[in-house]
């Protein structure tokens, strides 16, 4: 019997992207395409300046393409007005980020909790408390982000992108600012929580031994895609 989660959640089409500074134009995205399945794990890898982060914010909804069409979950982005983009946003995308992106005025517990408000749901209390457990940080969920290590903080980030179920995550650099060490333990914690939720996971990333646990790389070189293959050691990730 097939599996509803064969279906492509996320379609990219002949997407550029090309920004004006002056008389000068300066194209960062050319003719980008391809297809997400829902449920899988990509990771978008290639050198600085290759456009990764640009094409993660397009998926996203964060900005509009130049040219193109991206659709998400059936539904075109480029049609959609900033507040028709920013309620699916809220709805159906989560977000980590290489620099947490946490509210310094929020307590741990505050901090998940904003997203679950924002959707307006009821009885947020438990549900933010059961994810920090689960996260391993039962004894700091009244910690504000300045009195967390930055492992802690993206343990908290990764909390509150699971808070609101999305059917899609975006993860920039999850592991950037993290040393060796408590890098795999957030890509362990990542992974596994991305398992149970079954959300399709998309992670932009300069970390190879991250990109190789996913199940599909693409690679993109100024603004090309050069390559879109199976991982070759796709163990976490599955």
């Amino acid at each position: 019997m097939k599996n509803l989660k064969m279906d492509a959640i996320l379609n990219v089409h002949n997407v550029s992207k090309t920004y004006q500074s002056g008389a000068k134009k300066l194209t960062v995205l050319h003719n980008i395409n391809f297809t997400v399945e829902a449920g899988s794990i990509v990771a978008i890898v290639g050198p600085s300046g290759s456009g990764k982060t640009t094409l993660l914010g397009l998926c996203a909804g964060l900005d509009r393409a130049s040219t193109g069409a991206i659709e998400f979950s059936k539904m075109r982005l480029d049609d959609r007005s900033e507040d028709e983009r920013a309620f699916i946003r809220n709805r159906y995308i989560g977000f980590i980020f290489q620099n947490f992106q946490l509210i310094p005025t929020l307590t741990a517990l505050e901090n998940v909790m904003v997203p679950l408000e924002l959707q307006g749901e009821k009885n947020i209390r438990p549900r933010a408390i059961a994810l920090l457990e689960k996260v391993g940080l039962a004894d700091r969920i009244h910690h504000y982000p300045a009195q967390l290590s930055g492992g802690e903080q993206q343990r908290v980030s990764i909390a509150r992108a699971f808070s609101t179920r999305p059917e899609i995550l975006f993860a920039d650099e999850p592991t950037g600012n993290l040393d060796d060490e408590t890098s795999a333990k957030i890509v362990s914690l990542l992974f596994e929580l991305n398992r149970e939720a079954g959300t399709t996971l998309i992670i932009v990333t300069h970390n190879s031994e991250l990109a190789e646990s996913t199940q599909r790389i693409i690679r993109l070189k100024g603004g090309h895609i050069i390559a879109d293959e199976p991982a070759s050691n796709a163990t976490l990730g599955v």
